[in-house]
């Protein structure tokens, strides 16, 4: 496995990295489990002023990483900048509400003299990522885990290299321990052989279905926790609007931030008969409207994909559904330029005999689907392998509500779509994995509620 930073807007190598080696391997098991020992009993002060000061450094260089992260992946820089926010919100909001979530909790004596919980850290973690949101998806691993007390080692996606570097370099600037947030360049052979030595306590892993079956697998054998954040093909489910060229223009803004690339996109449009024309005229439009270009250029509204490699397999999937009756009303072909640029998308047709159908689709890809009724829009939303989140839009709050309640996802939204917040629980079911990331639920995946029963005497 290479570590190499490849411009996506341009096709040009500008760096290399050096894979760790198999005794490096050793001794950054060694040198975390170790740290683990001081950093458990590090007080919960001096915990929380690091995350604070990291939080800080993420605000005060957003600018220098915004365009680190748009060389490596392709994010416009305009988008970069918002992930450095939230990042930064991430760390502050634990620092300021973590530590009232660790506090132990007094539970019903039930015939002893008192019976506590406490939350405890387990030992080291490790954390792999992915490229797509490099900055956030880090601070909402590490941040509830050092606040909590484990240690952790960091195997980021090859391509984000450099700006996991610079997170690590963050992270000790801002007084964390060496040892204590280690930052690899690991085969997935090497990560493999860290989740199975009885050092690391625990894996999490936002990725790909078949990179969370690995991991899984690997963890259940050697009896470790798992937490993974994996793929989705989330329902925007449209009952009615007042205004349907906004409405689809919002739609627009949300399928192609981050050149489609996020993993809670809305990707599946479900709209009702009477308002399918005008949706997919709108749609149309306002995809057709959208500049693609260089992402360090601020009128940018949409990148790269990450890679020739994502671009030519998102054009793979298109071709496929074309040729099985789909109809594509704009895009679906690469853009004439150099890097993995591809001309934004808008799909109708599309039905359950072709593949694309039950695939993600993992780019500036939108599906637009008609349906007569709630229950149809229902059934068509629930209909595929994954269940990250969705949405349904309409002026009655009441009606989108109880749709709402019917979606098999881990997060259900009503006149929304993709909401990401520090206090609120990220995750999903089915083939979109498992487990909770952010809020106090990211405080207790990887925590030992350690309970203490003191005898009557």
């Amino acid at each position: 496995m290479s570590y190499v930073t490849e411009n996506p807007a341009t096709g040009t190598v500008e760096q290399t990295f050096e894979t760790m080696s198999d005794a490096d391997v050793e001794d950054v098991l060694g040198r975390s489990a170790a740290a683990y020992q001081q950093w458990r009993q590090t007080p919960i002060d001096d915990r929380v002023r690091m995350l604070r000061a990291t939080a800080q450094a993420y605000r005060d260089r957003a600018d220098e990483l915004a365009v680190l992260v748009s060389g490596e992946m392709g994010k416009p820089v305009r988008q970069a900048l918002g992930e450095l926010a939230l990042t930064a919100m991430i760390y502050d909001w634990y620092a300021e509400n973590g530590p009232a979530l660790l506090e132990t909790e007094e539970l019903d004596p039930q015939g002893a003299a008192s019976s506590t919980v406490s939350r405890e850290p387990i030992g080291p973690l490790l954390g792999i990522m992915p490229w797509n949101f490099p900055y956030y998806q880090v601070a909402r691993f590490a941040a509830p885990n050092l606040l909590l007390g484990n240690t952790i080692v960091l195997k980021h996606a090859p391509i984000c290299a450099a700006s996991s570097q610079v997170m690590e370099e963050i992270a000790h600037a801002a007084g964390v321990p060496r040892d204590a947030y280690i930052n690899v360049y690991a085969s997935n052979e090497q990560a493999a052989t860290m989740i199975g030595d009885k050092r690391i306590q625990g894996v999490s892993l936002t990725g790909s279905g078949r990179a969370g079956a690995a991991v899984a697998q690997t963890a259940a054998q050697h009896l470790k926790k798992s937490v993974l954040e994996l793929g989705g093909s989330d329902a925007f489910i449209l009952l009615d609007t007042p205004d349907v060229a906004a409405t689809a223009a919002g739609a627009a803004a949300g399928r192609m931030m981050n050149c489609g690339q996020a993993c809670n996109s809305p990707k599946r449009f479900i709209v009702h008969q009477d308002l399918y024309d005008d949706f997919v005229q709108n749609l149309t439009a306002a995809v057709e409207a959208m500049t693609v270009g260089d992402p360090t250029d601020p009128d940018t509204n949409i990148g790269p994909l990450s890679s020739v490699a994502a671009r030519d397999q998102v054009l793979e999937q298109v071709k496929r559904a074309v040729e099985q009756g789909a109809t594509v009303h704009t895009g679906g072909e690469a853009i004439d330029r150099p890097g993995a640029f591809l001309a934004p998308t808008v799909l109708t047709g599309v039905t359950p005999d072709m593949d694309v159908y039950r695939e993600e689709v993992f780019g500036p890809v939108a599906m637009v689907y008609s349906v007569s009724d709630d229950d149809e829009a229902v059934d068509l939303a629930n209909d595929v392998d994954y269940g990250l989140s969705g949405s349904v839009w309409s002026t009655d709050v009441e009606r989108a509500t109880e749709i709402a309640d019917r979606l098999d996802v881990g997060m259900a939204m009503v006149n929304e779509h993709g909401t990401t917040l520090p206090g609120l629980p990220f995750g999903g079911v089915k083939a979109s994995g498992y487990g909770r990331e952010l809020g106090q639920w990211g405080l207790g995946e990887f925590a030992n509620l350690r309970l203490r029963r003191i005898a009557k005497s």
